[in-house]
């Protein structure tokens, strides 16, 4: 670890940020080298170098395993055993297909896992998280250090354990004028605000492609609305949009996080339902519907900040869906840009997000954050498996 550890503060380590985010469409890998600085006797991580990034199709048979399990199929502890087992050694075999396509020794991999559950605010004796993907498997196949299972001690903190990627952010986007305002748009959307005297402020602020793709595959049998063409040719019916957006999620306000369980199947099969009672049932004004009930929360999330930012950064897949961006500028009032105007590739953002956390981990510098989470301060993120000796 001391080698690792003087590698990472040297710059020359390559580390490799590994995500199965809830839309579970592949392996997100980034491959990066670290910036550290040293203060007060203390390395402190001051940004990441991309190196590559790419997305990796799941082994054959994984995938589908893991769509279920997010779709709600009953998981036994021998299932969730096995899956978790499994996308260990994909993650950590994901890992080293990169740094070897580039002809790269790696030396770290930080692995966030794939969640399959999180408790959304909702679970009466605390909150909770899973993520599968086995740090040890994934240290074995990838051959080297693994940090993974970050959300736990942002929880056992006092955090909701998400959203975690407003803990970088501020050094991802650190040639962004202040305020800067990101949203992701992956299976859920959340926002991250950075103030011009170094505050930041984050939190869920509801579903988007969980909806938007569930209604897809159900509607129009394909994974998702590529560009938003089909959402574009349809009416929005603002009745259904006011109703769907009566969820009490909407209004409570942050620290907050949600995922599946609240916005899954079971949701998308409800919004289907209250569609089909006031008379919607033409695909396009359903994906039409639901693209602005998305870009409707994420304005209500405007209402918590502490100042009006320029612009709207977006990352993450739904920065391809034309239709959802021109709703979030109708909904929002402010232009919407793709991060990678401020220089972030905005598919590799989350996975560069637990590069640096693991990065971290290996330094012995804390990442929690209380305006991020809810977290207490002063906390290291994540699991350590060593490299074989």
């Amino acid at each position: 670890m001391e080698r690792l550890r003087r590698k990472c503060e040297a710059g020359e380590a390559v580390v490799a940020g590994v995500l199965s985010g809830t839309s579970a469409d592949g392996i997100d890998v980034v491959l990066a080298r670290p910036i550290v600085e040293c203060a007060d006797d203390a390395p402190r991580l001051a940004g990441l170098e991309t190196l590559s990034f790419a997305t990796l199709a799941f082994p054959e048979g994984v995938g589908a395993r893991v769509r279920a399990a997010l779709d709600g199929a009953p998981l036994g502890p021998r299932e969730i055993a096995l899956l978790s087992r499994d996308l260990g050694l994909a993650f950590g075999r994901a890992a080293r297909a990169e740094s070897d396509a580039h002809g790269l020794a790696l030396d770290l991999v930080a692995s966030h896992g794939q969640t399959i559950y999180h408790h959304d605010g909702a679970e009466q004796s605390g909150p909770a998280s899973l993520q599968l993907g086995d740090g040890d498997f994934c240290a074995e196949a990838a051959g080297c250090c693994v940090v993974s299972d970050f959300r736990q001690r942002d929880l056992a903190a006092g955090g909701e354990g998400a959203p975690l990627s407003a803990l970088v952010d501020d050094l991802l986007l650190a040639d962004a004028p202040r305020p800067t305002l990101l949203l992701n748009l992956g299976g859920m959307a959340n926002l991250t605000y950075l103030g011009a005297a170094g505050e930041c402020l984050a939190f869920d602020t509801g579903p988007a492609g969980s909806l938007l793709d569930g209604l897809a595959r159900r509607l129009c049998d394909v994974l998702y609305d590529e560009g938003g063409a089909r959402a574009l040719a349809g009416r929005v019916d603002m009745e259904l949009v006011a109703e769907l957006a009566a969820h009490p999620f909407f209004s409570a306000a942050p620290p907050k996080s949600t995922g599946r369980d609240t916005f899954g199947e079971a949701w998308v099969g409800d919004a289907l339902a209250r569609a089909g009672a006031r008379g919607v049932r033409e695909p396009a004004d359903l994906l039409a519907s639901a693209v602005r009930l998305v870009a409707r929360t994420v304005a209500r999330g405007l209402e918590h900040l502490p100042a009006r930012p320029a612009e709207l950064l977006v990352a993450g897949g739904g920065v391809m869906n034309r239709a959802l961006l021109e709703a979030l500028a109708l909904e929002t009032g402010l232009p919407v840009h793709s991060s990678a105007t401020r220089g972030l590739d905005p598919h590799a953002r989350e996975a560069l997000v637990f590069a640096g956390l693991g990065v971290r981990a290996v330094l012995g510098e804390s990442s929690s954050n209380p305006a991020a989470s809810g977290a207490r301060a002063g906390r290291i993120l994540g699991k350590i498996s060593p490299a074989a000796r």
